[in-house]
Order: structure tokens, then sequence, then C-alpha cells
């Protein structure tokens, strides 16, 4: 898996996800809640099945190899 994610992307969703995860705890305490586990996974290890699978790449281009 190599990273698919910018750091701006990657920082968004560590935010949304963790804010929509929280509902799980406080507020409404639904279990939907859970569903913040997505966002908050694939911004810590920088990869989005869903940005391969539709060709997307935030993350600068790495030189080298």
């Amino acid at each position: 898996m190599k990273a698919n994610e910018g750091t701006l992307d990657r920082v968004l969703r560590v935010i949304v996800g963790a804010l929509v995860l929280s509902l799980a705890f406080v507020g409404p305490k639904t279990p939907w809640a859970y569903i913040g586990l997505i966002p908050l996974v694939t911004g810590l290890i920088g990869y989005c099945p869903v940005y391969s699978l539709l060709g997307v790449k935030t993350c600068k281009a790495s030189g080298g190899g």
C-alpha cells in the first residue's frame, strides 16, 4: 500500500474521524458514530482504498524510490 493522501487530507480525516467517533461517547451516543473510525484510520495510515479505486492521489510525488 503506497500512501495516496496528502498532509492536509490526512489531518482533516483524523480531525473529522475523531469528532464523529466522539459522538458514540458524548452527545447522541449513537452506534452510527463508529463510522468515524474509517476516516480516522485512513488518515492515520495515509492510504484510502476508495482513492485507489478512483485513481485519486492527494500526496506529492516522492522523488527517488
